[in-house]
């Protein structure tokens, strides 16, 4: 056998970028107090949220994961896993903890949008609400509808499964989420560039390969679609959940 094995490739790229924002994060916070991250005078309740997500992102990815993994969507190299639980490895779900990590480090070294959600009407913060639950519910619809085929099943999957999450993030913060627009695009946008790059690598080395039924054979650099798709997602998830749990703790709390 030649190439990576799934855990060698958690110790070449994730932990490595966890350890490096995690560096990087105490750097911050003892040299530049004054341009301290984005969670500045809220770290402790920050990584709550956070181990929060992390238990929400292994409870509702788990049971999606296995029934992919059986189902023949994707599947590992000879040799390239240790352990399963159920049909995905132990690895699997390391990653789901790990991405979740890594992604709310990134996002703790961003400076907050100033808000202020005034200068929104209630009645504008109702349609914002409303036009996020209707744009979650075609999302869900049209991942319902590619479910049909096999060529766009993992694509279908994919949106089937984040359109609950999504409507609920929307219905309860759109307004707010709108108002912190910058940060939430660069909080999504550096991590599932990153994951979507190394995700590539571990492609090409054999460590997990796409069924060729029930994917649509398009790809981004050598990337499937659907790859690209589900860490853009799954970011979204993190960093929207994690400014959310802030606005609702400083409006509310």
């Amino acid at each position: 056998m030649t190439g990576l094995t799934y855990p060698q490739f958690h110790a070449a790229f994730v932990l490595p970028a966890v350890l490096t924002l995690l560096a990087a994060t105490t750097v911050s916070r003892r040299h530049a107090p004054e341009r301290t991250v984005w969670v500045r005078g809220a770290n402790r309740s920050y990584w709550l949220d956070v181990t929060l997500l992390v238990a929400l992102a292994m409870l509702y990815t788990t049971p999606w994961d296995n029934f992919l993994i059986a189902r023949g969507v994707w599947g590992y190299g000879p040799g390239r896993i240790l352990a399963r639980i159920g049909y995905a490895p132990v690895s699997e779900y390391a990653f789901f903890g790990a991405q979740t990590v890594l992604t709310a480090l990134w996002l703790s070294h961003l400076r907050a949008d100033p808000a202020d959600e005034r200068r929104r009407s209630r009645r504008r913060r109702t349609r914002e609400r409303l036009l996020g639950v209707g744009l979650a519910g075609a999302v869900g619809v049209l991942g319902v509808w590619f479910l049909q085929s096999d060529p766009t099943f993992y694509l279908g999957a994919i949106l089937a499964w984040a359109a609950p999450v999504l409507a609920l993030q929307w219905a309860v913060g759109a307004p707010a989420l709108l108002e912190r627009r910058r940060t939430v695009l660069l909080g999504v946008a550096v991590p599932t560039l990153y994951l979507s790059v190394v995700d590539r690598i571990a492609i090409g080395q054999g460590v997990w390969e796409l069924s060729a039924t029930y994917t649509t054979g398009v790809t981004i650099a050598g990337l499937p679609v659907e790859e690209a798709l589900f860490f853009l997602v799954t970011n979204v998830f993190v960093v929207q959940g994690l400014v959310l749990a802030r606005w609702v703790r400083d409006r509310w709390l």
